[in-house]
């Protein structure tokens, strides 16, 4: 799984409408790609940070809040899940996004729980 982090409305005050349009095409470029290669598993772009719920166990009792745990700036805004051949794949496709999004993460989707 590849995460990207940021904040759509710190991306859009600080960045060009040019950069956003070339960035919103790339995008779609990626995700076309992996679905022609046969990797693409899901992706989804998720709503800004402000929409967030966090949702907790305080004493025993649920506690909502509004917004997101992490400060905005390194809130979730989107994931790919793709179906590689190996880790070197993965990075190879992370570091196409990591130049837009400036910090993303990878992590493989575990099978089970660990066993105890």
């Amino acid at each position: 799984m590849l995460m990207m982090f940021g904040d759509a409305t710190d991306m859009m005050e600080a960045r060009s409408t040019e950069w956003v349009r070339d960035m919103i095409a790339f995008m779609g470029d990626f995700n076309a790609e992996l679905v022609k290669a046969g990797e693409m598993v899901d992706a989804q772009g998720l709503e800004f940070p402000s929409t967030a719920k966090t949702v907790s166990l305080v004493d025993g009792q649920v506690v909502v809040s509004d917004g997101p745990f992490a400060e905005s700036k390194e809130s979730l805004a989107g994931y790919w899940i793709f179906d590689v051949k190996d880790e070197a794949r993965a990075v190879e496709l992370a570091g196409q996004v990591v130049v837009w999004a400036e910090r993303v993460e990878l992590r493989k989707v575990a099978d089970a729980p660990p066993e105890v």
